[in-house]
Formats: structure tokens, C-alpha cells, sequence
């Protein structure tokens, strides 16, 4: 079994987390976590590996089947292998979604604060982005959200596509059935097409539960793109390898021929990382680590609730990834660079997750329980000489 806090070396390797910034910057940044990757996928690759070809490959049916069966066990979703279509990634399918939906008349929709890849899908399109943000709340030094469907209802107008981040990156929130419905039923009544990012759905902390938003209702399945991966849960993100599951015939036949022309082949490796992780071999493992995870959060929320009073933290119900609000403290301008500069940590920026959070970070603790301290320490002390 896994021991996750012990991080291999990564210095020494072409690792971006690890070698964007200089050797003295601890780097908390990027969601791509430390440990090393379930015994069952690395034994997999071996096998790959040693017999020598890395030729081109698709997935068959019978694999299709694998990701069906792993929806069915894990949801009671029923997902007919022939909804599948595989991309080079997450990010690549909701481009290809875009493509097929939007146009520079007609934009999507996002909720902010959100991942910063969301926010650049418009940048290098050039289709309208609308903002939809969530609504913050606080309790405390504890920050959680919720759906404005107003604000909701209002980007939707002239959209082509609902970009939803379910579980939420950076908030770390998984939705209720309740808000599930809502925004679908918004989405339905405006006649545009959501596109669900579920790419952490597997990174549940602390007895919390996921449900599929296409799992809701024929319906809503038939308005959806659910976007799947092994890759953050397994820690495989460098494998390439994601699906799209499409109930939608009509929607399908556009995402396929949107595909088309695009870089969408498919690493030979990411497609045997993925069989082993939804054929369940890798079950024990994913629990392992979400206890891990459930029990960094906790280190998080605990010692920024006793050490940094002054900064408000969320309590993620799923990801590796903490997002923090330092509006209310001392720290004079971005506290990205403050904590690059004075505590030799880098995080990730807060206002490359939207305008309107540029006094956030956000905090990745997907490694040992050693480097979370070993940070969180470095910026106590940092705030410690304001």
C-alpha cells in the first residue's frame, strides 16, 4: 500500500510543478499531487512498456464497456458504451464542445471563481464569456458558495454552452441534487447545452458523495456532455487520456465532427492507465488516498483557523485543493506574489480564477503531510512580519 506521505524526488525530473520556479520556492500550485501512482497502473504500463510497441490505439467497445460499468457501480448510472468518445483530455473535450456549441455570436457560461483553463476557452476562441458568480459566504473564518441562479439565469442569455466545474475547482464544493436541477432546468428552458467537467469526482473527503449531473434524468442527460478522467484521482494527468459520455445522438455526431481536425489522438498509456483505474483494481488504493486528503483538509482548515485569523478558508468537499481569502488580512496587493516573495511558496493566483479574486489563492495539498506543514509554516511566518 501506498504510503502517501512519502513524495518521491521530482526535482530531478521535467516536472512542471516541481521545476517552474526556482529550487528554494516550495510549489503548491498546480493540481497534480505527489504521490506515486496505484502499483496496479504502474504494473500495467510495465507490461505496455515491455512489449515494445507504442503504436496508435482506440478504445474498443469492450472498453467503453469498462467506463459504462464504472459509472453503473459508483452512481446507478446506466451508460450505453456507444455514448463514449474519447479525447486526449478534459480540457480537449471541452474545447471540442465549444467548438460545436459556441461561435463568436453565441458564448458560454461560467461560474466564478473557477478554474483558470475555463476563462482562457473563451481567450483563444474568441467567443463571449458570461459570468456567473457564485455567491460567497461566511461563517467565521470558514468560506463556503452557493448558485446564484440569478446571475445564472442572466449569462445564460445568448449562450451556447454551460461550462459547470462539478466538483468545483477551486471551491472544492460538490453541488446538491437541488442545485444539480436548477441549473439544468435553467440551462433546458434556455436551450443551452451543459458541459459538465467531472474530472474530480473520484477525490471525495470526509464521507462526502457525487452524483453525475447526466445521472439526474433522461432529460438533463439529453442537454448534457459529462466529462470524465483517471487522471487527477489516480494521478496520472500526464497520460492524456479522457471521455466524453454523450446520450445525445445528435449532440454526439457535433462533438465527433468537431473533433475532427483537431490534436485529439490519444496516449497508449493514459488508455491503460484508465482500464486499470475504472476496472476497480485501484478501489483500495483511492480510498488510501482519500483519507489522506480528508485528513491534510483537515491540517488546512484547523491551522489556518488557529494561525491565520485573519484568512478565510473553504472546507472542500472533494478535490486536493484549498482556496483562501486574504482580503481581510494585511497583505498589501496579491498574495501570490506576497507569498512567492517573503515565504518562498508558490500558490496559485487567485485572480487567474476571476477578476473579482485577486485577493485569493489557492493551495494544492495533494502531497505529505511534511510539505503541507512545511508550507503552511513558511506563510504563518511571512504573515507573521506584516
Amino acid at each position: 500500500m501506498t504510503n502517501f506521505n512519502v513524495t518521491p524526488n521530482r526535482r530531478d525530473t521535467l516536472s512542471v510543478k516541481w521545476t517552474l520556479y526556482s529550487k528554494d520556492i516550495l510549489p503548491m500550485w498546480i493540481a497534480d499531487a505527489d504521490f506515486p501512482a496505484p502499483r496496479a497502473i504502474r504494473d500495467a504500463l510495465h507490461r505496455q512498456v515491455e512489449h515494445g510497441v507504442l503504436g496508435y490505439e482506440e478504445p474498443s467497445r469492450a472498453f467503453n464497456e469498462i467506463v459504462a460499468r464504472r459509472m453503473n457501480s459508483l452512481y446507478g448510472w446506466k451508460v450505453n458504451p456507444d455514448w463514449i468518445i474519447c479525447t486526449s483530455g478534459v480540457n480537449n473535450g471541452y474545447y471540442i464542445a465549444a467548438r460545436a456549441l459556441c461561435s463568436p455570436r453565441k458564448g458560454y457560461a461560467i461560474q466564478t471563481p473557477v478554474y483558470n483553463h475555463f476563462h482562457e476557452l473563451g481567450e483563444s476562441n474568441r467567443i463571449p464569456k458570461r459570468i456567473a458568480p457564485l455567491a460567497k459566504l461566511t461563517q467565521g473564518n470558514k468560506l463556503r458558495y452557493e448558485v446564484d441562479y440569478d446571475a445564472l439565469k442572466k449569462a445564460l442569455k445568448g449562450a451556447g454552452m454551460f461550462l459547470l466545474c462539478h466538483p468545483h475547482n477551486p471551491v472544492g464544493k460538490i453541488f446538491s441534487r437541488g442545485e444539480l436541477t436548477q441549473m439544468a432546468r435553467l440551462c433546458i428552458e434556455k436551450d443551452v447545452t451543459i458541459v459538465s467537467d467531472e474530472i474530480h469526482a473520484e477525490i471525495l473527503l470526509g464521507g462526502a458523495k457525487f452524483k453525475p449531473l447526466a445521472s439526474l434524468s433522461r432529460e438533463i442527460a439529453d442537454k448534457t456532455i459529462t466529462l470524465i478522467a483517471a487522471s487527477k484521482a489516480c494521478n496520472v494527468p500526464g497520460l492524456a487520456a479522457a471521455f466524453a459520455i454523450i446520450p445525445n445522438e445528435e449532440l454526439r455526431k457535433k462533438f465527433h465532427a468537431a473533433a475532427l481536425g483537431m490534436s485529439c489522438e490519444i496516449s497508449i498509456l493514459g488508455l491503460t492507465a484508465s482500464r486499470v483505474a475504472f476496472s476497480g483494481k485501484v478501489d483500495s488504493w483511492l480510498a488510501a488516498m482519500r483519507r489522506h486528503l480528508t485528513s491534510n483538509r483537515d491540517l488546512l482548515v484547523d491551522y489556518v483557523t488557529r494561525y491565520m485569523p485573519d484568512v478565510r478558508a473553504t472546507v472542500p468537499d472533494a478535490t486536493y485543493l484549498g482556496w483562501l481569502d486574504f482580503t481581510q488580512t494585511e497583505i498589501d496587493g496579491s498574495p501570490f506574489e506576497f507569498f512567492l516573495s517573503k515565504a518562498k511558496v508558490a500558490l496559485s493566483d487567485g485572480k487567474k480564477f476571476g477578476e473579482e479574486s485577486a485577493g485569493f489563492a489557492r493551495i494544492n495539498f495533494g502531497t505529505s503531510r511534511m510539505l503541507l506543514k512545511e508550507g503552511l509554516d513558511r506563510m504563518r511566518r511571512a504573515m507573521g512580519g506584516l
